[in-house]
This record gives C-alpha cells, sequence and structure tokens, in this order.
C-alpha cells in the first residue's frame, strides 16, 4: 500500500515512526517548511522532518496545497492513501480525492468531542474523565468526517497537557497502523458522527492562563495542569509574574481568595473560592522552575501575602 504521510510536530512524527517500524510504505512525506524557533530564532526543522530524513523518505515541504504544481506531484506518486496527523495546512477538496482511498486523519479526542485546534488542553480544563484517538476519514469539514476507528484513555487526576499527549501519540500510532493493516485487508468500516455530540475545542488563547483565584481549587489545578507546558497558568505575587507548574488541591480550607494560608517545605497553600490548592512547583519570570521550598528559600513570603490575577 502506497501511503503518503503529512504532519509535524512531535505526535505526527511518534506516528510516521509507529508506521515505519510496522514496515508500511510511505513514499512521501509532507511537513510544514523550517520556522524559526527558540531564544536565537535560528531555522528549526520539524521532527517529521527530522525522521523523515533520518529514514531517507522523499520529502516535500510546501507552503500551501493549493499549488496545482504541488497537487500534479502528488498525483504522479498515485498514492494508496495519505495519513494526516497534526500537519497544520490545509488539505483542498482536490488533494482529499487524490489518495485511491481518500486521506486519513489521526485525531486527539474521541469525536465528536472536541474537534478542532485544541483537543487534549480542552478535555482536561473539562473535567474530562477520558480522551482517546480518533481516526477519521477526512472531508471538507473541521474534523466532521466519518470514524473508523477509536481507543479511549483515562485521563488521571494528575496528567498534564505533556503527560496526555505522549500517550495519546503513542496510542495514536498504534491506531493508524491498525486502521492501515485493516484497509489493506479490506476490512475498514465507518460510521458518521453524532452531531449532537459536537463540539469545540478552539485554540488557547494566552490570556486565558491567567488565574482567577476567586475560582474552585478544582478549577484551578486543571488550568494548571492544562496549560502545561504551555503557555503555563500565570499569576502575580508582590508585582513579580509567577508560573505555576504542580499543584494539590486541599479540601476544606478555606480563606481570602488568593491568600498564602501556610508556606513551608511541603509547598505554599493558597485560598481559591472553594478549597485551597498546595503549590508544589512554580517558576518566576525569567528564572528556573523550583520546588515550593527551593522559591521560599530565596524569597521572603509568608502567610497572609496574597496571589492576585494582575501585577499590584
Amino acid at each position: 500500500m502506497r501511503i503518503i504521510f503529512a504532519g509535524t510536530p512531535v505526535f505526527a512524527a511518534t506516528a510516521l515512526d509507529a508506521l515505519l517500524a510496522a514496515h508500511f510504505e510511505i513514499i512521501l512525506v509532507l511537513t510544514q517548511p523550517d520556522r524559526p524557533a527558540g531564544r536565537g530564532m535560528k531555522m528549526q526543522a520539524s521532527p517529521v522532518k527530522l525522521l523523515a530524513q533520518q529514514h531517507a523518505l522523499q520529502l516535500l515541504q510546501p507552503e500551501t496545497l493549493k499549488s496545482p504544481d504541488i497537487q500534479a506531484q502528488l498525483k504522479t506518486l498515485a498514492p494508496d492513501v495519505m495519513v494526516v496527523a497534526a500537519y497544520g495546512l490545509l488539505l483542498p477538496e482536490a488533494v482529499l480525492h487524490i489518495p485511491r482511498h481518500g486521506c486519513i486523519n489521526i485525531h486527539a479526542s474521541l469525536l465528536p468531542r472536541w474537534r478542532g485546534a485544541a483537543p487534549i488542553q480542552r478535555a482536561i480544563l473539562a473535567g474530562d474523565q477520558e480522551t482517546g484517538i480518533s481516526i477519521m476519514q477526512m472531508d471538507q469539514g473541521l474534523d466532521t468526517g466519518a470514524i473508523i476507528l477509536q481507543h479511549a484513555v483515562t485521563i488521571t487526576p494528575r496528567d498534564t497537557s505533556a503527560t496526555l499527549h505522549d500517550k495519546l501519540a503513542q496510542l495514536g500510532g498504534k491506531s493508524i497502523a491498525e486502521a492501515l493493516t485493516l484497509l489493506d485487508r479490506g476490512a475498514l468500516q465507518s460510521t458518521q458522527q453524532n452531531e449532537a455530540g459536537a463540539c469545540y475545542a478552539s485554540k488557547i488563547r494566552k490570556n486565558e492562563a491567567e488565574i482567577d483565584w476567586g475560582q474552585d481549587a478544582a478549577h484551578i489545578d486543571r488550568m494548571i495542569r492544562a496549560f502545561n507546558p504551555g503557555p503555563g497558568a500565570c499569576t502575580h505575587l508582590q508585582g513579580d509574574l509567577i508560573k505555576l507548574w504542580q499543584a494539590k488541591i486541599v479540601k476544606t480550607i478555606s480563606g481570602q481568595a488568593g491568600e498564602i494560608l501556610a508556606a513551608g517545605e511541603t509547598g505554599m497553600i493558597v485560598a481559591c473560592g472553594q478549597d485551597a490548592l498546595r503549590i508544589e512547583i512554580l517558576q518566576k519570570a525569567g528564572g528556573k522552575k523550583l520546588s515550593a521550598a527551593q522559591f521560599l528559600a530565596g524569597h521572603d513570603i509568608r502567610p497572609g501575602a496574597c496571589f492576585a490575577v494582575a501585577a499590584q
């Protein structure tokens, strides 16, 4: 089976690696052009490009798939299927029809729940107890195509977007290999999505990460986990921007929202609208991530001080 693979970040590279390990024939890899990244803003290749080069796969990095020349190149390859995983470029309708079996997408949610750009973060923010991988036949809609197969994973109370991403990336690789095996056997079936259960996972906006301590502790805990590793749930303390990376809910303790009720080796206990949070790992702007004990050793923070939404 002749496969074109389209993807860009680590999530996609994990899937490509799984297909290579299963000895599927990858005739072409599409990934986004190199972009400037890091403090030095140096041009960096995507994880998918690096993996493709490692395996000496044919590679293209078009700015768009709307180009007639690019579409002609894809047609010339006569692919059986295109696998798409977090590619980041729109697939025009003409491209969807180039492969004999169309284009198949690896999506990090149990569709129709959390269509869109940020399904992992939105699932944690919403307090979902499970999510998963959907292998979907692509159409012109936004994650609206027929479902080929789905596999679920539990979202634990300690999962962050980083840990959940890694679980789903591994599951995505196994799932697409399973789907392509069924396709090769002519045993692939699909089911239309139930529109009644659809919801949209909009892209995370930076201002969403600013903590309102009037919210209950469970909500703020979900924010901290959902915005880890980025953009980082943030607040202010004594005029400094602080990012929070790990916390635990402390039940039945209350006080003024944002007030530090205790500060010691086991963390800082901060009052919320309901219950409290024990802050365990935090980071001052421009500094390193520190345990609460390390942070307190270098800062004169005492009970009665208050975190705030904005610098005072």
